[in-house]
């Protein structure tokens, strides 16, 4: 029932997403940021949580996971070193995330050759 529940979510959360493709005039980039947002709206009002228990990967590798990890973050950082954590708690609990995405693009740069269109 896990990779259902899975499924279901992620799958609700992508739908959501081309729905705003397709019906709205937002580009992509603007629903990505809105979709960051969104899960840091959410993690810190404590709404998300909820979600993640509920359907695990399937609310946390969406962009809205990584607004609520961004928002996690910063709370648990300012909890310990008061306000300058607003400053490093998302990077220090993303840093996983972030540094992988930059990886794989590099590779991703170095093993394809882009042309343009």
């Amino acid at each position: 029932m896990d990779y259902l529940y899975a499924f279901l979510v992620g799958g609700g959360i992508c739908v959501i997403g081309q729905i705003l493709i397709d019906k709205t005039k937002l580009t992509s980039a603007r629903i990505l940021v809105l979709f960051v947002v969104i899960g840091c709206i959410l993690g810190g009002l404590g709404i998300y949580q909820p979600l993640v228990d509920f359907a695990g990967a399937g609310a946390t590798v969406p962009l809205t996971g990584f607004g609520n990890t961004l928002a996690k973050g910063v709370m648990n950082e300012v909890d310990q070193s008061g306000l300058i954590g607003a400053l490093s708690g998302g990077f220090k609990s993303a840093a996983a995330g972030i540094t992988s995405a930059i990886v794989f693009a590099f590779l991703a740069a170095v093993v394809f050759n882009p042309k343009e269109k």
